[in-house]
């Protein structure tokens, strides 16, 4: 495959520099660029590592929140949990920020409005204890939850940042720099065969002045 080299230059000392300090930037970047995707994918791997711990935490404690409700429906009856259940309050509302890891911008809930107070909302009257653990555990599981969808927003976007950092480091990789390397060697192969012409050529006109020094002598 050919060697292809930059549009609209010529071979010229002063061409010669510019591509020079392209490709000492154009390298540079690309150093950058690797040093912050291999970055990005360390921290990817690390949160999905959380997120998998999490998730499994969350499933166990599913498991142990509906064993709670199942018993309490047992002991209480389905219809009378149910309507104890209409007693529960409001636990506020999530607001929506964003957080910054290594310059991405990441969504982030925030759950300061959010009531973590998990006493029974209902009366202890005609109730049991299994009911207050399933209301508990619930109550518990829901703050899970939501670290659990921080999580997945800082991999969905993370994801999409290393994507983008890795085709420019593509970009860089496969395209730019090559094409500046290619275009500075042919520019300096052009200065080194005028100046090899250069040469003979003054070689050549020294040679004729002194033959035609010594026919006059």
């Amino acid at each position: 495959m050919a060697e292809q080299i930059m549009e609209g230059v010529s071979p010229t000392r002063m061409d010669l520099l510019e591509i020079r300090k392209k490709l000492v930037l154009a390298e540079k970047g690309h150093k950058l660029l690797e040093e912050k995707r291999d970055a990005l994918v360390e921290k990817f791997f690390g949160i999905i590592y959380n997120r998998n711990e999490l998730s499994k935490q969350i499933d166990n404690h599913f498991k142990i929140s509906f064993q709670s409700l199942i018993q309490a429906q047992m002991l209480l009856g389905e219809k009378k949990v149910e309507e104890i259940s209409f007693t529960s309050e409001k636990i506020g509302e999530v607001e929506f920020e964003t957080d910054n890891i290594m310059g991405v911008k990441i969504p982030k809930m925030n759950i300061d409005n959010i009531n973590k107070d998990i006493r029974p909302s209902y009366s202890f009257i005609e109730t049991c204890s299994k009911l207050d653990d399933a209301q508990k555990d619930f109550k518990n599981l829901l703050l899970k939850l939501i670290d659990l969808a921080d999580l997945e927003g800082s991999i969905k976007s993370l994801a999409v940042e290393i994507e983008k950092t890795k085709r420019r480091v593509n970009v860089l990789e496969n395209n730019l720099i090559p094409k500046l390397q290619s275009t500075r060697k042919y520019i300096e192969m052009q200065l080194e065969e005028r100046e090899r012409e250069d040469f003979f050529r003054r070689k050549r006109i020294k040679a004729l002045m002194e033959s035609k020094k010594e026919k006059n002598e």
